[in-house]
């Protein structure tokens, strides 16, 4: 099974460090950005099935980042951190399509299980997603079938 991949975007160079560390120890494939505009080149390039964004990046807000990866990658799930967290913010965050948020300091127990939760939900997602589609070409095939044998 392919390892799963995690995108981190955060200015801070010890959080991305310590996230980084944390994430490869569980296994993880991680990808690591200081700013909007590698971030969304290593998006562009490669897979990433979730991506850590900092809400306060030195070239673009993480909201704004946020709307660019729904673009590009609509699969990839997108946690929001931040350490300057306001009520406004967290809609904001939301209604742009974030999959969830957290407040820095983050404790690592909690970013395993968070990060751990959302590759489920994606994975859940994935699986109906397939089953839909197999469901759909099933009717087709059998709409055909029917539609020679009454031709």
């Amino acid at each position: 099974m392919e390892k799963k991949s995690v995108l981190i975007i955060d200015d801070d160079r010890a959080v991305l460090a310590s996230f980084r560390d944390l994430l490869e120890m569980k296994g993880y494939r991680v990808g690591t950005a200081e700013n909007g505009r590698e971030a969304l080149e290593m998006a562009n390039n490669d897979f990433y099935n979730l991506a850590l964004i900092d809400i306060k990046l030195p070239d673009i807000e993480g909201t704004e980042l946020l709307s660019e990866f729904r673009q590009i990658v609509p699969e990839m799930k997108r946690i929001m951190i931040t350490g300057y967290s306001t009520q406004k913010k967290v809609i904001e965050s939301l209604n742009l399509g974030a999959d969830g948020y957290l407040e820095k300091p983050v404790l690592p127990g909690k970013l395993l299980r968070f990060v751990a939760d959302k590759l489920a939900e994606q994975e859940t997602e994935n699986q109906l997603y397939e089953d839909t589609v197999n469901d759909l070409l099933r009717k087709k095939d059998r709409f055909l079938h029917n539609l020679d044998r009454w031709s």
